[in-house]
């Protein structure tokens, strides 16, 4: 049995790898708290809300240590009191198991 995904580490993706299946990458969602997959299952989404600008720039930080220590980096959309946050794999253009991996670590920041 794999560990949690929290407990992973990602993996170097340079592509030649298939992108997860829709139904695979259903599977992995069931361990995250909130994210949401978009239409074609390429792309794993989460807006984070916080109370005030410090908390959200707070998260920020984290969400880009996080990201750095992974080598695996979402897209994010930054406002007063909000993140959203947006995990792909832009090297087989849909979805790893990075990306679940790096949502799990996220959310440990904001539980």
């Amino acid at each position: 049995m794999k560990p949690a995904l929290a407990n992973q580490k990602c993996q170097p993706c340079d592509g030649g790898v298939p992108a997860l299946s829709r139904e695979e990458a259903r599977e992995l969602l069931d361990q995250l708290n909130g994210w949401e997959l978009d239409g074609e299952a390429k792309q794993l989404s989460k807006d984070f809300v916080f109370k005030g600008f410090y908390r959200t720039m707070a998260f920020v930080n984290a969400l880009a240590w996080v990201a750095n220590n992974e080598n695996h980096h979402p897209d994010f959309e930054v406002g007063y009191n909000h993140c959203l946050v947006r995990f792909t794999t832009h090297a087989i253009d849909g979805l790893s198991e990075n990306d679940f991996i790096c949502a799990a670590k996220v959310d440990a920041l904001n539980p």
